[in-house]
């Protein structure tokens, strides 16, 4: 499938964190190892305005990639177990990512089983501590071009508006107001907690490539 181009990361972070649902995050560890999952939920922090954005006081060793070129990867260890990955946003000198919260594991699997210690293929990539683990993605990744050769986004069909959910976003406890959490409504793969009711559902479900 085609791969997505830099121009597409230069989309404001809000919109860029609804159209990241639907595509397709691929890890390539080398030859025959290749890992491809659907993203199904994701989150926008913003450094102007957002307090619970990692950006908000400014710049700092750990935070420098969200300042840098769009399209890289803002990776943080949270909780003293998890890593998170964030996609950078926003134009550079301007903080701004989107959390990648939840996927749909399409390829790989036997080796995100490996690494998640489970077979439960709905619980494999349904938080984004447990996305991390499941493709193998550490402080390695950190500040890598999603145009680069180890990882990328392809294209993939839209996600249908209507099965388009918004909610408040989750495990935060600063600006939770902001609605900016976006996820696919009918994927089994999102994460539990949903803390907001997502728009209308419709029986028309997302078509996998």
């Amino acid at each position: 499938m085609k791969r997505l181009g830099a121009e597409f990361y230069e989309l404001p972070t809000l919109e860029l964190a609804e159209r990241l649902l639907g595509k397709i995050f691929v890890r390539s560890e080398g030859p025959g190892m290749v890992s491809r999952a659907c993203i199904v939920e994701t989150e926008a922090y913003l450094g102007e305005g957002d307090e619970a954005c990692h950006a908000w006081r400014g710049m700092t060793d750990r935070n420098r990639a969200m300042f840098g070129p769009p399209g890289h990867l803002y990776i943080y260890f949270t909780y003293g177990c998890h890593f998170m990955m964030n996609i950078v946003s926003e134009p550079e000198g301007t903080a701004g990512a989107v959390l990648l919260r939840a996927m749909e594991p399409l390829e790989g699997l036997e080796r995100m089983r490996e690494r998640r210690g489970m077979s439960d293929e709905r619980a494999l990539m349904s938080g984004p501590g447990k996305l991390t683990q499941a493709l193998g993605v550490g402080p390695e990744q950190y500040g890598s071009s999603l145009t680069g050769e180890h990882c990328w986004l392809e294209e993939a069909p839209e996600v249908p508006q209507e099965l388009i959910g918004t909610s408040q976003r989750i495990g935060i406890s600063r600006s939770t107001e902001l609605p900016w959490r976006k996820f696919v409504t009918d994927s089994p793969h999102v994460s539990k907690t949903r803390p907001a009711s997502p728009k209308k559902k419709s029986r028309k479900r997302l078509e996998r490539p």
